[in-house]
């Protein structure tokens, strides 16, 4: 067919994203040098321990730049409603008044979580994009699951759908990927324990949430995970540039494990030795392809599409 020339390139990814983790700072080379030719006076005595005093007593008090926090209010509403355990709420003076905020605060107080206003500056630290809106939410290490509590929480007679992201990087993509799995009915989300995204605070905020919705397990091993998900009924599909069909001709009834490659990379030679059937999104246009976020969530939908006579008569 002519239309097969203009098939999607790699529906795993456009293969020019920045990974994460690239962003430079030039000015951070230079942050605490004195500039040549200018000499300081000599500190008075006990000055400078009176000054590191300070420091320490500042630091004391203002909240980690790092560490396990929810950011947004959306996020933060979400993690009341599902009852996310909250270790403290932390909100931007001066937005105390702003209806959406009145409400987190009546939340918060309902379920017992300490509220401590502080200067915005502080919450800007600890923001991975500084979209905190006023409110960062301090909780505890994320606590992924098993994979076999995403094979559990797929009915055996049911069709479900695991996405399966083989190094995906981007905490962005990460995100975007686990918020169109928890939309379309996914039973979960796999990914490796290493050189890979994880649920961060910019997880949560990308995601709208959707991480305390939907189980997400880290594996050692993708390919063991594959045969795993293969023992328990699921048919695995790669999205890559490889596959001969579109994905309107995939055997996306069912049980269906999808992989999607990195941004960089794409799918792995090993893991897609695993698959049972390649397939790609149909392009017309001209531009190279779609990022991994996207593709996946185009991908997601076709599944929901193809399997919706018998999931909407379960409802």
């Amino acid at each position: 067919m002519a239309e097969k020339r203009h098939m999607q390139k790699n529906a795993g990814g456009t293969g020019k994203q920045r990974r994460a983790g690239e962003d430079r700072n030039p000015g951070e080379r230079d942050r605490g040098k004195r500039p040549a030719g200018r000499q300081g006076r000599p500190a008075r005595p006990g000055a400078q321990a009176a000054a590191s005093q300070r420091r320490g007593a500042r630091a004391a008090e203002a909240p980690r730049a790092f560490g396990n926090h929810i950011e947004g209010r959306r996020a933060a509403f979400e993690a009341l409603r599902t009852g996310f355990p909250i270790k403290r709420a932390l909100i931007a003076q001066g937005v105390e008044n702003e209806p959406a905020i009145r409400d987190l605060l009546a939340g918060l107080g309902e379920a017992g979580v300490s509220v401590k206003s502080v200067p915005r500056t502080q919450l800007d630290a600890i923001s991975s994009h500084g979209a905190h809106q006023g409110i960062v939410l301090e909780v505890g290490k994320f606590p992924y699951a098993d994979l076999s509590d995403i094979i559990a929480a797929a009915p055996a007679d049911a069709p479900a759908l695991v996405v399966v992201l083989d190094h995906v990087t981007d905490a962005g993509n990460f995100g975007a990927i686990v918020r169109s799995a928890e939309v379309v009915g996914a039973a979960g989300v796999v990914i490796p324990n290493k050189r890979s995204a994880e649920v961060t605070v910019a997880t949560y905020k990308t995601s709208a949430g959707a991480v305390m919705h939907l189980p997400i397990a880290q594996v050692p091993n993708i390919a063991r995970a594959l045969e795993d998900l293969k023992s328990a009924g699921f048919w695995v599909g790669g999205a890559t540039e490889h596959a001969e069909d579109v994905c309107w001709d995939a055997p996306f009834e069912g049980r269906v494990a999808l992989v999607m490659g990195s941004e960089g990379d794409g799918i792995s030679r090993l893991v897609l030795e695993k698959c049972d059937f390649l397939t790609k999104l149909p392009q017309r246009g001209m531009t190279e392809s779609l990022n991994v976020a996207q593709a996946t969530t185009a991908l997601c939908f076709e599944w929901l599409r193809r399997n919706a006579g018998e999931l909407m008569g379960e409802e």
